[in-house]
């Protein structure tokens, strides 16, 4: 089972003009992700996401194939550990992990379409044949006094059972904002906010003490992701969990936080963090600190399903069979074409869940001629 060739494209889409979303740091005008296409000697292949800027994964690649080109798709894991140790000076946080990610997912895909098995079960087997999401919306935009109130009103239609909306312009946004939210949705919605760490340790501070009479289910990444004793601080004091880790890589970044107690839940993103090769390792983390965990997912479906499979994968521990607050994976409600157009069997939530795909490996399928339209020349 060598791999033959890996390939990276690049594949971008421009959102509509006025049409910009995003967070309090920036909007998006554009999304874009890098599709990784492995394949083995006898022609089985695998396909991934990575993170990151495209262009800057095309040119790691030449490295990366000198180690893993005739290398067992089985065997990757122990590949990138040895890339890691010969090259410490690169570093983790940035274009050999996003890289690595993508292949990861891809060399996952391919050993599970070769071993005929769903990726879950080649990482700890299926807990559940369903994963419980929460509908990421709610952006900043251009117009967000105008914008705002009809996404939450397109929650609420949609029988969202939980929400995370974007905040972090002030605090006194954010509690208007969330009021808004609260009113719209009803009292029963759980409903996350995420700052993006756009603040500092007192904003962050007099935003939670704003919004938590509204209830709130956690905050998400209130300070800078290097501000870890800022995250001790804030953790201690605040009377609504704290999560981060969209922004962190490999089990080490997560460790630095966990060792502290200085975060409540954990999000990893699949495409960045290390791909499933290390998100094992910070569930591994979570569960020996008794922490949640919530995988950020930003990108393709390819993503998606990844961290469905993962979440699938996970014991409940340390509930039994009263689970009282479900691993919930990120489902992005923002214009992208890219999580639908690049398959030709989407994952497309019921209700408040995804279910579990059985198919080998990823169980999604890549539309080639919807890449090659969304394929950055």
């Amino acid at each position: 089972m060598k791999i033959k060739d890996i390939a990276f494209i690049a594949v971008q889409t421009a959102l509509p003009a006025g049409k910009a979303y995003g967070m309090a740091k920036s909007l998006a005008t554009a999304r874009a992700t890098t599709i990784v296409r492995l394949t083995l000697e006898d022609g089985t292949e695998g396909i991934g996401e990575a993170w990151g800027i495209p262009q800057v994964n095309i040119a790691m690649l030449p490295l990366l194939k000198t180690y893993l080109v005739g290398a067992d798709v089985f065997d990757v894991e122990q590949v990138f550990a040895l890339i890691y140790a010969r090259h410490y000076h690169f570093g983790v946080q940035g274009a050999l992990t996003w890289s690595i990610s993508g292949i990861d997912m891809a060399a996952k895909d391919a050993a599970g379409k070769a071993l005929k098995l769903p990726v879950h079960r080649l990482i700890g087997g299926r807990q559940a044949s369903e994963v419980s999401i929460y509908a990421s919306g709610g952006y900043l935009t251009e117009n967000s006094e105008r914008d705002f109130e009809p996404q939450i009103a397109a929650m609420a239609e949609a029988g969202h059972k939980a929400v995370k909306i974007k905040i972090g312009v002030s605090p006194a946004n954010d509690e208007h904002r969330v009021a808004t939210a609260r009113r719209i949705l009803g009292p029963d919605v759980e409903i996350m906010v995420d700052i993006n760490s756009n603040y500092t340790f007192d904003l962050a501070r007099e935003s939670i003490a704003r919004m938590a009479p509204h209830g709130i289910g956690w905050v998400e990444e209130p300070l800078g992701p290097q501000d870890i004793r800022g995250y001790e601080l804030l953790q201690r004091w605040s009377p609504v969990p704290i999560a981060t880790g969209e922004a962190l890589y490999t089990v080490h970044d997560f460790q630095h936080l966990v060792e502290r107690r200085a975060v409540d839940v954990l999000q990893p993103d699949l495409s960045l963090c290390g791909g499933l090769w290390q998100g094992r390792l910070i569930a591994a983390l979570a569960i020996q600190h008794h922490l949640r965990l919530s995988p950020h997912v930003w990108g393709s479906g390819i993503g998606l399903a990844a961290a469905v499979h993962f979440v699938a994968s996970l014991p409940v521990s340390p509930h039994s069979n009263n689970v009282p607050r479900p691993t919930l994976v990120e489902y992005d409600l923002g214009t992208n074409p890219l999580r639908d157009g690049l398959l030709r069997n989407p994952l497309r939530a019921s209700g408040d869940r995804l279910a579990v795909p059985e198919a080998p490996g990823l169980g999604v399928e890549i539309d080639w001629q919807a890449v090659d339209r969304f394929a950055v020349r």
